[in-house]
């Protein structure tokens, strides 16, 4: 039997996943391009052959997902994989769409074939959308249970976006392992918020190597924390799985992919920043909770903000930068920057648009909803640049750094600035200790111990 064309559509993360996981050394399959889309300058590139597989010693190309029609025809294509996360159903069935009109077959892999078992308890931070507070879920998490002597070892969705055979397996273990590895702004505001914690973190590509590095990871590990991407569900089976909502987006649990499926899998959900939300946006997540997902427990959550100097705020006009994937495919209008300028007072939020340069006007042209914010944008030493300069030209009193990281580390900026901090905090019960609580009896953990039965 011959074997049948594919071709997966991604963006530097799932797809990788999806091939690593099913399709490599599968006889039955002949992966024969990747595509791509959502990052900049991903496409143009090789998937080594180091990371293929020995069916595929000339690698894997990728192309831009624009290409799509053309090569499902040049490559005699039979099956298109949809492997990206973080994307309006529309979307996917438009990208289907165009898949079946050039004759190929359409299709999804779901966990049962991408998810991989450890030999550690596993939990599963997810979210809905990108933005929805996952990451501070995922620092709540880590710290009570380093809180109750355990080791913690968090995995990151994946974002290699450099050389693929250097980001097979990368540990971070602290700020200066973040320039060792040359990451992005979009690596640093996921990997810098746990080693500042004292908690190692792994990501990269092949995640069955980096699971069994983890495992054995030299600071011991207990527990293994999926510290989800996008909203993309977790790569790892999990023991105990998360999943938070957004009630600044009510709806969009049930519009987009794959966040649907981590409503629907979750055994806990997480409805974040019902302070900041109105009631009836709040009640429409809940509502939607209990219809897909019965059985799952809810928490509300407040994110509670804090401004490191709040009176480089007050009655100033201030420009506001926020994590970037947030506002960009993430949709969101708003973010920690934005309420943390409401809140403490300032004059006037003024708008980028003007000052933009270079990559930074070209972000602006592609996601048009992003109106007088400033997406922290830094997938490359073009872009970042950019971003240094949008700042140093916007006529501002004072720059308010709604970022996980301190952005002043890595660009020079040429006026006062301020970071938020956004942490989550329960207002309902049980809360996440008395879930962690349960799931430390159910594994037989104590401290940096595993019981037994004796």
């Amino acid at each position: 039997m011959s074997k049948k064309n594919i071709i997966i559509i991604g963006a530097a993360g799932r797809d990788f996943h999806n091939f690593n996981t099913y399709y490599r050394g599968n006889e039955n399959y002949n992966v024969v391009a990747f595509t791509a889309t959502q990052i900049p300058d991903i496409d143009g590139r090789q998937y080594p052959a180091e990371l293929a597989g020995e069916l595929y010693p000339a690698g894997i190309p990728i192309y831009s997902q624009e290409q799509l029609p053309q090569l499902i025809k040049a490559l005699q294509v039979e099956e298109c994989v949809f492997s990206y996360s973080d994307v309006h159903y529309e979307t996917v069935m438009g990208v289907g769409a165009i898949v079946n009109a050039a004759g190929a077959d359409f299709s999804l892999l779901g966990p049962t074939k991408t998810q991989l078992k450890s030999n550690k308890p596993v939990i599963s931070v997810t979210a809905v959308r990108t933005g929805a507070g996952k990451s501070q879920t995922s620092r709540k998490v880590i710290e009570t249970l380093m809180n109750k002597g355990l080791n913690v070892i968090a995995i990151r969705h994946p974002m290699p976006y450099g050389d693929l055979n250097a980001q097979r397996v990368q540990r971070f273990a602290s700020v200066d392992d973040l320039q060792k590895h040359h990451c992005t702004i979009e690596e640093m505001e996921e990997y810098e918020p746990h080693v500042a914690r004292g908690n190692v973190i792994y990501a990269g590509v092949d995640y069955a190597d980096i699971l069994a590095a983890a495992e054995k990871d030299p600071n011991g590990c207990d527990v293994i924390l999926w510290d989800g991407g996008n909203n993309d569900f977790s790569f790892y089976e999990p023991d105990l799985s998360i999943t938070v909502l957004d009630p600044h987006r009510p709806g969009h649990e049930l519009k987009y992919y794959p966040g649907e499926i981590a409503l629907r899998t979750a055994d806990v959900a997480i409805i974040n920043k019902v302070d900041s939300a109105t009631q009836d946006a709040i009640a429409t997540v809940e509502h939607n909770v209990q219809a897909v997902n019965p059985t799952a427990t809810i928490i509300k959550a407040d994110s509670t903000i804090t401004v490191e100097n709040p009176d480089l705020i007050k009655g100033k006009k201030v420009l506001v930068v926020e994590d970037g994937p947030t506002l960009t495919h993430g949709e969101m209008l708003i973010g920690a920057g934005s309420v943390a300028a409401e809140r403490y007072g300032a004059a006037e939020i003024v708008d980028p648009h003007p000052f933009a340069v270079g990559k930074i006007v070209e972000t602006f042209e592609k996601y048009p909803h992003v109106k007088n914010i400033l997406p922290a944008m830094g997938y490359g030493d073009e872009q970042l640049k950019d971003l240094e300069t949008t700042i140093n030209n916007t006529d501002c009193d004072a720059v308010i750094i709604g970022t996980p990281i301190d952005l002043s580390r890595i660009i020079s900026i040429n006026k006062p600035c301020t970071r938020v901090h956004y942490d989550l905090e329960e207002v309902t019960t049980p809360d996440l200790d008395a879930i962690l609580e349960d799931f430390i009896v159910a594994h037989k953990l104590n401290g940096n111990k595993v019981l037994t039965n004796n």
